[in-house]
């Protein structure tokens, strides 16, 4: 276990039961990432659920991340997008960016060889990472941005609602909703029944399906048909 201090708030890493490691938070109380496992919940929410199964349209993609955190998503995101052949542009936006030292501690560089690019990429501009994969990060408020449009994936990777309540508003969920494609998805850790209603309140179809291996028992799909 290490601890670190980064923008002046107290980070320490932890190892997480998949071996992957995460960083807790003290100020909130909350990991970046899940303690049953920080690479596969990775895989599973994002890539596999969400990322995928846009791709599957044949079509490029556009992702919108909320909380661009570790990079881990990112980088995932860029491997398989290279794998799979599949042009892919990632928009993410972090009120908080890491510093390169807390995110090197982590070790993720061993898990995707992408890890070290997306993290060392500049903020605020467009970045080619590989042929399939460009990079757009915004250090910025969520909140209050004007999100871009035709999303065809978003990845909601914020705190969860009793952490962070105001990130999970009616209000922010149909700004996502209006933002995205017809067809596009948002994937969330997050099974909550309440937020689960709100997804559907502003227009989304939404499926309860189940979490990653020994991981949380159910994820959220939700799905702007129109």
């Amino acid at each position: 276990m290490i601890s670190t201090t980064d923008s002046g708030r107290e980070l320490t890493v932890e190892r997480t039961d998949d071996g992957s490691a995460t960083l807790y938070i003290s100020a909130l109380d909350e990991h970046y990432h899940s303690t049953k496992g920080a690479l596969a919940e990775s895989l599973h929410v994002y890539i596999d659920t969400c990322w995928r199964q846009a791709a599957r349209r044949g079509e490029d993609v556009r992702v919108f991340e909320v909380g661009f955190g570790t990079g881990l998503n990112a980088a995932l995101t860029a491997e398989a997008a290279l794998r799979e052949k599949v042009p892919t542009v990632y928009i993410s936006v972090e009120l908080h960016p890491l510093d390169v030292t807390t995110v090197d501690m982590l070790g993720y560089d061993k898990l995707t060889p992408y890890y070290a690019a997306v993290n060392r990429a500049e903020w605020g501009r467009e970045v080619v990472i590989n042929p399939y994969f460009s990079l757009i990060k915004i250090a910025g408020n969520f909140l209050e941005m004007e999100l871009p449009a035709n999303i065809d994936a978003v990845y909601y990777d914020a705190f969860a609602p009793e952490k962070q309540p105001e990130m999970w508003s009616e209000e922010i969920i149909y700004k996502l909703y209006s933002s995205m494609a017809p067809g596009g998805m948002l994937t969330t850790y997050c099974a909550k029944g309440v937020i689960r209603r709100r997804l559907q309140s502003a227009g989304f179809t939404v499926e309860r399906l189940p979490g990653p291996a020994n991981g949380k028992r159910e994820i959220l799909r939700a799905t702007r048909e129109v």
